[in-house]
C-alpha cells in the first residue's frame, strides 16, 4: 500500500513538472539600415506559402535528411508565413526607402503597386549549425502585368547554440532574399519610369 502511494506521488510530481515547463517564444526580425535613396514605389508583399512540415507553432528541428523534431516548448510567436511576410515587408521598406510597403491583401495600394509573392520551399533549422532557406519569388507590376521570377538559396551559420541565435540566422536569410527582391523591384520601377517619360 505504501509502495503504491509512493509511486502515485512520484508520477504526480513528474506530471506536474512536465505541465509547468515554460514555453519560450521567438520572432523573426528586420534590422536592415535604410537605403540611401528614397522612392515612391508601392509594394504589396504576399501571399507567402511555406512547407506544411514547418507550418506550425513549434520550431521544427532538422535532425537528418529524413528526420525532424518538434520542440513543444520552443515556438514561433506568430504564424511563420505571416512572420516571413512582415519581415520581408520591413526589409523592402528600408532598402527601397519607401513607406508604401504593405501586406497582402491590400486593397488600397492602387494600380501602381508591385506585388511580391513568395513560395518558401525549404526552411531548415539546425541549432548551433545553420539555418537554410530556399524560396521562389515573383515580382509583378500591376500596371501592365509584367513579372520577374527569382530564386533565393541561402545557408546562414548560427552564431550560438540557442534558439534565439537560430531565429537570428533565419532573419539574416530573409534579409538576403529581401535584397534580391529589392534589386528586381528597383529594376522594374526604373524601366517603367523610362517608358513613361518616353511617351
Amino acid at each position: 500500500m505504501i509502495g503504491r502511494l509512493v509511486t502515485t506521488a512520484l508520477v504526480s510530481i513528474a506530471l506536474l513538472g512536465c505541465a509547468s515547463a515554460p514555453a519560450r517564444f521567438y520572432t523573426l526580425s528586420a534590422d536592415l539600415p535604410p537605403g540611401a535613396q528614397a522612392s515612391k514605389i508601392a509594394v504589396v508583399v504576399g501571399p507567402v506559402s511555406i512547407p506544411a512540415q514547418v507550418d506550425r507553432p513549434q520550431m521544427v528541428i532538422t535532425q537528418g535528411p529524413n528526420q525532424v523534431r518538434l520542440e513543444e516548448n520552443d515556438r514561433w510567436a506568430s504564424p511563420l508565413g505571416d512572420a516571413i511576410a512582415s519581415v520581408v515587408a520591413e526589409n523592402l521598406a528600408a532598402i527601397l526607402g519607401t513607406p508604401r510597403v504593405t501586406l497582402f491583401p491590400d486593397r488600397m495600394a492602387g494600380d501602381g503597386a508591385y506585388g511580391v509573392a513568395i513560395e518558401v520551399q525549404q526552411f531548415l533549422s539546425e541549432p548551433g549549425t545553420a539555418a537554410s532557406l530556399s524560396a521562389v519569388w515573383t515580382v509583378r507590376r500591376a500596371a501592365d502585368g509584367r513579372t520577374e521570377t527569382g530564386r533565393t538559396r541561402v545557408r546562414e551559420p548560427v552564431k550560438g547554440s540557442g534558439y534565439a541565435d537560430l531565429a537570428a540566422a533565419h532573419s539574416r536569410n530573409l534579409a538576403a532574399m529581401s535584397r534580391e527582391i529589392a534589386d528586381t523591384l528597383a529594376a522594374l520601377s526604373t524601366e517603367e519610369t523610362r517608358r513613361l517619360r518616353s511617351n
